[in-house]
């Protein structure tokens, strides 16, 4: 593999783990509603469990309003029931066909969780990215140790390897920053 093409593969793959946390970030309730607040959500449906997305449409009408607007009148109570029991402290009432669910104000309590839940994100994000650059650093040591790459090239590239590990880690530590903000935010 060449050298251009490892570096890259690496960039991808810690791209993928920012990705990655910023949905988890797009899930935590801020006290403002977020259509992709009700991502994580499965309903009991046609006999399966099914997200939320594939039985109605979410949309944000008001900043602390999300309306679902359910496809099959059948789902409308099974879709109003997993909202529920989803744990993320919503009390969505039926109306026809579509669910609405108001998203009160966070206690200063369940802020200081949530903030909690970010970091455990955050941290999992960054041992992906670490993962990510222990898998280059290795490939780097095989491919030295075949004579694919020489010793000089092998160091040129652990350094290049290093410092996208840290602007990685820099950014997952900036998107914590920003949300810890919002969340904390009155």
């Amino acid at each position: 593999m060449s050298e251009d093409k490892i570096v890259s593969d690496l960039r991808r793959r810690m791209e993928g783990a920012i990705d990655v946390l910023r949905k988890e970030f797009a899930g935590l309730r801020t006290g403002r509603a977020s259509a992709n607040l009700l991502d994580p959500i499965q309903v009991e449906a046609y006999g399966n469990k099914v997200p939320l997305q594939q039985v109605g449409s979410v949309s944000v009408p008001e900043p602390r309003l999300l309306l679902v607007q359910v496809w099959d009148k059948a789902n409308v109570k099974a879709t109003e029931k997993a909202i529920r029991d989803a744990g993320l402290g919503l009390n969505p009432q039926a109306d026809g066909q579509t669910v609405r669910v108001p998203v009160p104000d966070l206690s200063e309590e369940r802020r200081k969780e949530l903030t909690k839940v970010a970091a455990k994100y955050t941290e999992q994000a960054r041992v992906s990215v670490r993962n990510v650059r222990r898998d280059g650093l290795d490939l780097l040591k095989k491919q030295e140790k075949d004579g694919t790459i020489s010793q000089d090239q092998q160091r040129k590239l652990d350094k290049e390897i290093q410092t996208l590990t840290d602007a990685t880690i820099k950014r997952v530590d900036d998107l914590l920053a920003s949300k810890d903000r919002e969340i904390l935010q009155v």
